[in-house]
């Protein structure tokens, strides 16, 4: 047994044991050592963005005081949902290591197919209704940054 993994799914068990949220669990390694670990926490923080993996980014970029992961390594009992999968990439974690597949998910209730759909193009019918609104007064912010000297690129 992969010792890191082995340490996603105690964080896994602690969140089904403790009532925080689903079956996930991980940690971000660097340089063979825990940087961060998470469990699901949607429920206890009604935060629908407190996904096991979300949970360890936050915490291993608070403790490396950088929003940059690279270097680090991610091992999650699941497969990453698109949400938590665009979080690791923003975050530049290099590789994911990962338990059980988006269809075992799928299997007990955690289902993100119709985004894994709508993301590749292959479902139109995104179930959100959304349109662009004032455009010219949103694009004020975007030129102040972009000629900033200040800036801090990421």
């Amino acid at each position: 047994m992969n010792k890191f993994m082995q340490e996603a799914i105690e964080e896994a068990k602690k969140g089904i044991t403790d009532h925080e949220g689903g079956p996930f669990g991980a940690v971000i390694v660097k340089s063979g050592e825990i940087i961060s670990r998470g469990h699901n926490q949607v429920v206890t923080h009604n935060d629908p963005t407190a996904h096991a993996e979300m949970q360890a980014i936050r915490k291993a970029c608070e403790k490396l005081k950088t929003f940059s992961l690279e270097g680090c390594e991610i091992y999650s009992t699941s497969e990453p949902c698109p949400m938590c999968y665009s979080a690791i990439h923003w975050a530049r974690i290099d590789k994911i290591y990962y338990g059980c597949s988006r269809k075992d998910a799928a299997e007990i209730g955690f289902d993100d197919q119709l985004l894994y759909d709508v993301l590749k193009g292959k479902n139109p019918q995104k179930h959100i209704n959304s349109e662009q609104i004032e455009r010219k007064a949103c694009l004020a912010p975007f030129k102040e940054w972009q000629e900033s000297d200040n800036k801090i690129p990421y």
